[in-house]
């Protein structure tokens, strides 16, 4: 070894420790910090594309992003099946939830400990014992009532579809009718058994959070979602949006999971 070389080694060493001496811990090394993974959880009638607008916008400012698909067959089932991909990934998590999805990341994030934040996008955010039925009737507004909706039974249940006469008003009112007819003809449904199977106890009381009120939702009404958003002392944006604001308003949705994930 060179003299300059191994001076270097011998003032690298004296200053780690002049650190421990002074911390009594190793200096740390410095570097970026890691970027939590954002996982994005749809809701009933729709599926994970309609997260593309925000997955475009948090892959660009660097994020590892996942938008796994939501089985809809039920809370507790839907709630286990996501947090075994949550037990998959290691360092910290930024969880969001759209509509029904708030249901399924209240749940599954209880007990994960490196989920350490929850983002409720127009959702449900429901305490220990409440259901979705009772929830979006809390307050005058919802239009999506047991008319607006088609039922099919399918092996071990009723499947519930939003029909397609409602689906652009209630729905998707700030997108085109071509748009909104898009998503009716590719809708996935929501085993009807989630309407009033009550909610475990919710990972919000343990969790920061963070809810965007869509102002203009006909399917969650805004007063509910601002009392589930005060109940969860969540951090609150509103803006003028339909239920969809994930699709028709990526960047507030996308800059809201920023602010979480910072």
């Amino acid at each position: 070894m060179s003299s300059v070389s191994r001076r270097t080694v011998l003032a690298g060493t004296a200053a780690a420790a002049v650190a421990v001496a002074a911390t009594g811990a190793p200096a740390a090394a410095s570097g970026p910090k890691v970027k939590p993974t954002i996982v994005l959880v749809h809701g009933a009638f729709a599926d994970a594309a309609g997260w593309s607008g925000v997955l475009k916008r948090l892959i660009r400012a660097g994020y590892p992003v996942l938008a796994p698909a939501n089985p809809l067959r039920g809370v507790a089932s839907d709630a286990a099946y996501l947090k075994s991909v949550l037990k998959t990934i290691t360092g910290p998590i930024v969880l969001v939830g759209h509509s029904y999805g708030g249901v399924v990341i209240t749940n599954a994030a209880t007990g994960v400990e490196n989920v350490k934040a929850l983002v409720y996008v127009a959702a449900f955010a429901p305490d220990a014992g409440d259901d979705v039925y009772h929830l979006q009737n809390r307050f005058p507004g919802t239009e999506l009532t047991l008319d607006a909706l088609d039922f099919r039974e399918h092996p071990g249940g009723v499947d519930g579809y939003v029909k397609r006469e409602f689906f652009h008003r209630v729905f998707a009112g700030d997108l085109s009718p071509a748009e909104a007819d898009v998503l009716w003809a590719t809708q996935r449904p929501g085993d009807t058994s989630t309407l009033q199977t009550p909610s475990g106890e919710p990972a919000w009381k343990t969790i920061p959070s963070y809810f965007l009120v869509a102002k203009d939702d006909r399917l969650i009404p805004a007063a509910v979602q601002r009392f589930m958003a005060e109940r969860a002392g969540a951090r609150t944006v509103e803006i003028c949006s339909s239920h969809v604001a994930l699709i028709s308003q990526p960047k507030a949705v996308a800059d809201l999971i920023e602010r979480a994930a910072r």
